[in-house]
């Protein structure tokens, strides 16, 4: 493949852009064509720091995506939908933090246009990306039958989100997690825990159309900082702690002594490589966006694993019904 150089805009430098632009620095063959924030003080900051050129205003956006190959949104949620509509008609590959906006008819547009203008959009569930989830999936992938997925999410309220809720926050990762793992639900449940008018604790079953239940906990009460994982397979039992990258499985042993059967379980590590989230999810933006360059012949190529807006308003659709079933309740 040609490795020519990719130039990729970012449209908001907070503390999670302040991580893109960090790990946009460290791919080869990539430039970081400009950076553009409202807080025109840390856009002047970083612009220095990391000797990019700053957007002076947003009127300059047209001109400098006409030069970029690729853009990436992590502005505040509610301002996703209007910077997509915004660039979409000067620039083909998207990259946004998720959720891919703050509702599922603004998901809808964003769908049908990245349909009718031929967009490709990646939506940043990171979570795909953490390694203990590659090995969790290769696990399921074999496994003859998986009965069951627990997922645990807990962090202190950030000071930083005041404008999504729990399930938009925290617990949307791991929707779409479920739905990586055992495909299309076909029935949500769900209680939470409403407090000043915004869910911070929320638990939800999902039910898939395969048979599996997902039982997703998550909140923002909690001071202890949980990222957990277990599966119930029918020849395992899997846990996957996200934060430590480890995945430790137990699996039954039938032993045979004279007439008798003794059933004993076997526990075994599974070694996970240490690796970078996020530059792993850059990676594969990057590599879509040289892939379908505007000079390239080849179209909408992309990773199989990335995240793309059908997945985002996927999650968005499970994370709308469980946000109805808590408020209806309150």
């Amino acid at each position: 493949m040609d490795r020519k150089i990719v130039k990729i805009g970012l449209l908001g430098i907070g503390k999670m852009g302040q991580n893109h632009l960090r790990n946009l620095n460290l791919l080869k063959n990539v430039e970081v064509s400009f950076i553009y924030d409202v807080n025109k003080d840390l856009l002047e900051k970083s612009a220095k720091e990391f000797d990019v050129y700053a957007l002076k205003n947003e009127s300059e956006l047209e001109s400098a995506l006409i030069g970029s190959d690729g853009v990436i949104i992590v502005t505040p949620t509610f301002t996703h939908f209007d910077y997509i509509q915004k660039v979409s008609d000067h620039i083909k590959n998207i990259f946004v933090e998720k959720p891919l906006t703050d509702t599922l008819d603004s998901t809808q547009i964003i769908v049908d246009a990245a349909r009718d203008k031929n967009l490709c959009i990646q939506v940043g569930f990171i979570e795909r990306y953490n390694p203990a989830i590659t090995a969790l999936r290769e696990l399921l992938k074999n496994s003859p039958r998986i009965f069951s997925i627990d997922f645990v999410r807990t962090n202190k309220m950030s000071n930083r989100i005041t404008d999504v809720d729990v399930v938009m926050d925290l617990m949307i990762h791991d929707i779409d997690l479920s739905l990586l793992f055992n495909g299309e639900a076909c029935e949500v449940q769900a209680h939470g825990v409403v407090i000043n008018g915004m869910i911070e604790y929320a638990r939800a079953i999902i039910t898939h159309k395969n048979g599996a239940f997902s039982t997703i906990t998550a909140s923002r009460i909690t001071e202890k900082r949980i990222r957990q994982i277990t599966a119930t397979c029918e020849d395992m039992y899997i846990d996957c702690n996200l934060l430590s990258k480890e995945v430790l499985v137990n699996k039954q042993t039938i032993e045979q002594h004279m007439h008798n059967i003794s059933i004993s379980s076997r526990s075994e590590s599974i070694e996970v490589r240490p690796q970078e989230a996020l530059l792993l999810e850059l990676l594969d933006f990057s590599n879509m966006c040289r892939a379908n360059a505007k000079d390239s012949h080849t179209h909408n190529i992309r990773n199989e694993i990335a995240p793309n807006e059908i997945d985002g308003q996927n999650a968005m659709k499970i994370a709308n019904q469980i946000q109805n079933l808590i408020y209806n309740k309150h």
